[in-house]
């Protein structure tokens, strides 16, 4: 009878240890395997408008919400952009087409996923100007005018594309390479340089300084468009990631076009939108999910062959991924 009793009560005793050591291990073990570590995405954005959506994603919480990490790397110039972008320091930007091509010409490294901005009819990406002292207020004005440009990137295609649209012959079309953005409006405003390629909202202070806002992409925005790409290696090591940030950004999108003005904050906080336009500006409905068309697509390939820039074949689908656009 003694010896049921002790072996019943080591029987508890071992139990009781059990219990315990239950309740003291998995509940970390479970809290771990049901909280999910965010995917860390590093994002270069320029301080420019097309960039709107992405601050106003982070602020709103939506990156985190969809389970991502967003790290915001500010670049100051699209040659920083894409040497941080080949050094693999970044995993998404924004870009155009062309500069994801002329990537793409050798091997797949990088592919559009998303429109960033679009021209339309309402809303510039970019305006062809003429200075205050030039005289010239139309596109026919500017024959044999030397425009000041960046060489070899979607302003020197844009001001081919706009100005035979409007008339002239390739021939009659000049142009000068002027880099620096803030160099071309400095010239463009003091007269040195007679006409000149600026975006919005910059082009906006331009024409509010006495420039002459020739033509714009709003006569012809089948032409006009940024877009956002990744590194092909990201895409396929976090589909899931690149599928999150669009809906992010998707999100983000739909909060500006249903209150604008609600955000120009932004644009003031992140230095995009110049001091004397605070009260002014209007800011732009921005396109909802979508890529370039195979027809937009074609239209940059065949110029950057006719220009030199491109030898070889690049498909439209080697550059141009859809797959990750949210459903409408």
């Amino acid at each position: 009878m003694k010896s049921l009793i002790k072996w019943r009560l080591l029987l508890a005793v071992v139990l009781l240890a059990g219990l315990i050591l239950t309740a003291c291990q998995p509940a970390a073990a479970t809290e771990m395997s049901t909280t999910p570590q965010a995917v860390k995405l590093r994002f270069a954005p320029m301080a420019i408008l097309d960039s709107l959506p992405m601050f106003v994603a982070q602020q709103q919480g939506y990156f985190s919400q969809r389970g991502l990490d967003v790290e915001i790397i500010p670049v100051s110039s699209a040659p920083e952009r894409d040497q941080l972008f080949a050094a693999r320091q970044v995993d998404g930007v924004i870009n155009e087409v062309l500069t994801t091509i002329l990537a793409d010409k050798e091997e797949v490294r990088y592919q559009v996923v998303r429109y960033a901005r679009a021209a339309s009819s309402d809303s510039a990406l970019f305006r062809i100007l003429a200075s205050q002292q030039s005289g010239v207020t139309t596109a026919e004005g500017l024959k044999n005018i030397e425009i000041g440009i960046s060489n070899a990137t979607v302003i020197e295609y844009l001001t081919d594309r706009l100005l035979q649209a409007e008339g002239l012959a390739p021939g009659e079309i000049k142009k000068i390479a002027v880099p620096g953005i803030p160099d071309r409006m400095a010239l463009l405003s003091s007269g040195e340089l007679k006409a000149g390629v600026l975006p919005d909202p910059l082009a906006s202070l331009a024409i509010l300084q006495g420039a002459a806002n020739v033509v714009d992409d709003t006569r012809h925005p089948e032409y006009s468009f940024s877009t956002i790409a990744f590194r092909k290696e990201y895409i396929d090591q976090y589909p899931n990631a690149v599928k999150a940030f669009l809906a992010a950004i998707e999100a983000a999108v739909a909060d500006i076009n249903k209150a604008p003005d609600q955000w120009k904050s932004v644009l003031i906080e992140q230095k995009i939108l110049p001091q004397p336009l605070h009260d002014t500006f209007k800011v732009p409905a921005f396109v909802t999910a979508g890529v370039p068309s195979e027809a937009q697509y074609q239209d940059i390939h065949q110029w950057a062959v006719d220009n030199g820039l491109l030898k070889v074949e690049v498909p439209y689908a080697n550059v141009v991924n859809p797959a990750f656009l949210p459903a409408r």
